[in-house]
């Protein structure tokens, strides 16, 4: 283990509070799928994080809005679902994986890391969900809800209004003028499974909107985003 990689995991131990009763879980929240083929291939057995992140994705989304209930008690929940998909979106999550060094500790193929996979935004946000997950099952919600408290504090206390999709503000502001809804048009889907690329079109006005992520969504928002940004 490099100095990087300690580092790192002693800082998702000193988020979470304590360390890990069973060492494994990190180790295996850590691991990516195509780390996990290499080892089967050599039988030397371990899995990768997707189970992980499975659990790890329900585990942030309840403690994400037992801390929303608690920060905006007078909110209902036209205010607090836009608020929750934004701290628990893939952005969010890769920065948080960004501030903690989370990408020196991910175990990776080979050839996937000459690739620059530890970069890839959807790949650090799974792997953030998997630390949760695997810190759920070593004990219980306390040392994930620390975690999150600690790790998403900035981005909570960044709000002060609900932020509101870009695709919803834009249909608002077209919708406000009298104009049709906008269309959005898929330009390439490419890339491997486990790191698709899609880049999404958006026009109006005699505007055109372009974004690219790693899924039809987000890469539909920034599109969006995008041709807001021009039109207002």
């Amino acid at each position: 283990m490099g100095p990087l990689e300690q580092l790192a995991r002693a800082r998702i131990e000193a988020l979470l509070g304590e360390p890990f009763k069973r060492p494994a879980l990190l180790a295996e929240a850590l691991t990516h799928r195509s780390a996990a083929h290499e080892r089967q291939k050599g039988a030397r057995g371990g899995g990768s994080n997707e189970r992980l992140e499975f659990i790890g994705d329900r585990v942030l989304g309840l403690l994400m809005a037992e801390w929303l209930i608690e920060r905006f008690p007078n909110e209902q929940e036209g205010a607090l679902g836009p608020r929750h998909a934004y701290l628990v979106s893939r952005p969010v999550l890769a920065r948080v994986a960004g501030e903690i060094g989370l990408a020196a500790a991910l175990d990776v193929a080979p050839h996937e890391a000459r690739a620059g996979i530890r970069e890839v935004a959807n790949v650090l946000a799974d792997a953030v969900e998997a630390v949760l997950g695997a810190a759920y099952l070593d004990g219980g919600l306390e040392a994930p809800r620390r975690f999150v408290r600690a790790a998403w504090d900035e981005a909570m206390l960044g709000q002060t209004l609900p932020p509101k999709d870009p695709k919803t503000a834009l249909q608002e502001w077209l919708l406000g003028r009298g104009l049709a809804l906008p269309v959005y048009k898929v330009v390439s889907a490419e890339g491997p499974s486990h790191a698709p690329r899609f880049a999404i079109e958006v026009g109006a006005r005699g505007c055109v909107g372009a974004g690219m992520a790693g899924s039809k969504r987000a890469a539909e928002s920034a599109a969006a985003a995008d041709l807001l940004r021009q039109l207002q």
